[in-house]
């Protein structure tokens, strides 16, 4: 299922893309809803590259029917990204710890300025492999995207109003 959604942001694109990229605003998203405590694995800069590997875990309620097929404890993934901070452009990668035939996710990030402030544009496409109800649980995962991106958009702002 293909996807696009934005994120607003009331600071400028350099800004916003240094907190999403700082180690010390990714572990802060531990206070997002519905997501455990990120785990930086590994930060590599090349010039204005910087790759990211990150683990989360979902940690909100899933439904009877996903707990059939999957074990909640086990809803941990690695994004795997490359973002390019001259362009302000990123790709990313899902690569579930668990249940790796069942999900494949990727996409992209565009990061650029606003009349008052700046905008991310993430699209992509996510896929679940599962008979009968894996376009329902696409559904459900690109609503939880989508309410994550607001929220971490939230986040973005408040921690660099608390920086500046």
């Amino acid at each position: 299922m293909k996807f696009e959604f934005e994120q607003r942001f009331a600071h400028p694109v350099q800004e916003v893309e240094q907190a999403l990229l700082d180690v010390g605003f990714i572990g802060g998203m531990a206070t997002l809803p519905k997501l455990g405590a990120p785990e930086v694995l590994s930060r590599e800069v090349s010039g204005p590259v910087v790759s990211m590997r990150v683990r989360y875990a979902f940690a909100g309620e899933v439904s009877g029917a996903v707990r059939r097929v999957v074990d909640p404890a086990r809803l941990t993934w690695v994004e795997e990204s490359t973002t390019d901070t001259g362009s302000h452009t990123a790709t990313f990668r899902i690569v579930p710890d668990h249940y790796g035939m069942l999900l494949r996710c990727d996409g992209s990030y565009t990061l650029a300025a606003t009349g008052d402030g700046s905008v991310r544009v993430a699209r992509g496409d996510v896929r679940v492999n599962v008979p009968v109800v894996g376009s329902k649980v696409e559904r459900v995962i690109l609503s939880g995207m989508q309410e994550h991106a607001q929220a971490e958009a939230d986040l973005v702002d408040h921690w660099l109003a608390g920086h500046s």
